[in-house]
This record gives structure tokens, sequence and C-alpha cells, in this order.
């Protein structure tokens, strides 16, 4: 069998025009403008593109000064467009035509936050669904009603376009980009540069209330809980299993884990057991039925499944893609 090559560095877009989020622009330059070759992430190229060489203002008395014009983005393997301090700004016309013909050719857009208000006014959004700030989200409804806006959700994916919820949910989309691209070591390692969680799912929700003192005070027992689970994944857990571990029912523990983490106890738990296996995939020669059982898939047959409905793709081929033999060994 021929091994594919590894993924090519990625050469990044960053979009900018007068009025984008300076912390977005800082999120997508720490994640792809910081050299961390010598920690095996990849040397991506990340060029910040205008319509013209100009200096562009921020908010803050901050500017940005484009070393490209949006002609690169013809170049580029990822567009990224950062949200808005004013989410009626009009983009430019040549960016909203650039971001079109990206589109047209195939090339993945991203965007952060507001972004998606850029997107939409491009029509790149009509007839597709979309997310943004949960407090924007009546917003983007009102100004652009052909577009499909989603409440629940950190990010997610439409044609080829990805649009994430405000802030940590940024650094969340930019993080599953590298993840999807270059495979979990190297999103990780970009996580624990910028102290952050390395993989939170798409379908987490946006915002988590705690309604009431009981919900803190069970935080510590549901933690316990999750902590069991990771250290023992290759075990068999159920709803009912964790929540006698932290003395709930099983109808309560459902309920709270879910207030407190956003997503369901199965849901959490299926998508550590895929990051554990990207892991072993990454960095062992464990045969993929072993890795399916100590990821706690019970057979590889199982994994397969979740990772063509998580990851787009099959275990083995993600090894081929991502397996990295300078550190690999029998685990």
């Amino acid at each position: 069998m021929t091994v594919p090559p590894k993924p090519r560095p990625g050469r990044v877009a960053l979009v900018a025009f007068p009025g984008v989020r300076a912390f977005d622009v800082s999120v997508i330059t720490e994640v792809w403008g910081v050299d961390r070759t010598d920690r095996g992430v990849p040397a991506f190229e990340l060029r910040r593109v205008a319509t013209a060489p100009d200096p562009v203002q921020l908010r803050g008395g901050l500017s940005l000064t484009p070393d490209r014009t949006l002609a690169w983005l013809a170049r580029a393997d990822l567009v990224v467009v950062p949200g808005l301090d004013d989410h009626e700004t009009p983009a430019p016309e040549p960016v909203l035509d650039a971001l079109r013909r990206a589109h047209t050719r195939g090339t993945p857009l991203a965007a952060l936050c507001g972004g998606a208000f850029t997107l939409a006014q491009a029509g790149l959004l009509d007839g597709r669904r979309a997310v943004t700030h949960w407090n924007l989200t009546e917003l983007l409804k009102a100004r652009h009603p052909r577009v499909t806006v989603m409440r629940d959700a950190l990010f997610l994916h439409e044609d080829n376009i990805w649009t994430s919820a405000g802030t940590a949910a940024g650094i969340d989309l930019c993080l599953h980009l590298v993840r999807t691209t270059h495979g979990a070591e190297a999103a990780a390692t970009i996580a624990r540069s910028m102290v952050t969680a390395p993989f939170r799912t798409g379908t987490q929700a946006q915002f988590i209330e705690h309604p009431t003192p009981r919900a803190d005070r069970d935080a510590d027992a549901l933690a316990e809980a999750r902590a069991h689970a990771l250290t023992r994944l290759a075990e068999p857990h159920t709803v009912a299993s964790l929540a006698a571990l932290a003395g709930m029912s099983a109808r309560t523990f459902a309920r709270r884990f879910q207030a407190t983490t956003g997503t369901t106890p199965m849901r959490w738990l299926i998508t550590q057991r895929i990051a554990a296996a990207q892991k072993l995939l990454e960095r062992t020669d464990l045969a993929v039925p072993e890795v399916a059982r100590r990821a706690g898939f019970g057979s590889e047959v199982t994994m397969r499944q979740h990772f063509a409905a998580y990851l787009s793709t099959s275990p083995r081929d993600y090894r081929l893609a991502f397996h990295d033999r300078d550190t690999s060994g029998g685990g």
C-alpha cells in the first residue's frame, strides 16, 4: 500500500478590512502565525490579506499591516474571516467578491463570531446553516433571513464553510481546523501553548447556565465521574454507572451533566474516546483493533463508525495521514 504524504503546510489567509475585531485577529495569528516547528507543528504560512497594502485600522488605536492583497486568496488553503466590532459594518465589495470566488474555487472559508455577517453579506450563507454569538442570532436572522441561524452550537460546517460562536468558540474552531488538517497532536500542542482546552466539539452548547447553587455543588461530583471515565476509557461506561459514581440517579446525572458541560454524557464520552484513539493512531504502532480496545470502542467496526461520523475518515486513513514514525512505539 502506498502511504499518502502528510498534509502540506497550510497557507492561511486572514482577511482584514476596517472594523474587524482585534481579538479574532489575535486568535488567528496565535494559532497559525507562531512558529512551533520545534514542537512538531507544521510550518504554516499565514498572510494578512486586504484590498490594499495600507494599514487597516482596528479598535483601540491598533492597526494591522497587510502583507498581501486579495489576489493571494487564490493560493490559500484556508480563508479565515475575523468577527466585527460593529456587526452592521459592511465589508468592502472587493472583499465580498473575493470570498465568493474563493468559495467557488473550493477553498474552505471560516468565520469567527460576527464574521458570519460578512459571509452573509456575500450571500455565501443563503440557504445554509450558520452560527454566531448567541446574543447576535436574532440580529443575523433579521438582517439575513435566508440564513438558517443555529443557536446551540460552538461551531458548525456546511458546504465547505465554517462559522463559530463568540470569543472562545473562535479558538475552538481554529484548533478544530488544525486538528482535521494536521492531526490531533498538532492541535493539542498549539492548545497547550495557548493554555486552552484542546478538544471541544462543535455541537456543545454556547451558553451554559448555572441556575442554582446546587449546580455548583454538583460540579465536583460530575468532575470526579468524568475523571474516572477518562482514566478508564477501555472500560464500558453507561449513564447509570457514571451516575452511581456521582451519587445521583441516572436522570438527574444526565440533566446536570448537560447543564454543566453543554453536551450529553455519552456524546462527551465518544468525543473523549475519539481524541484518545487519534493520539494512539498518531503516536504508536498499535494495531487498529488494539487502539479501538484501549480507547473504549470495543471493536474496530464501532470505532470506524464513529470516526466516519465525527471526522469523515476511517481510523486507518487517519493513521496514514498523521502517523508520526519518529515518536511511535508499542505503547
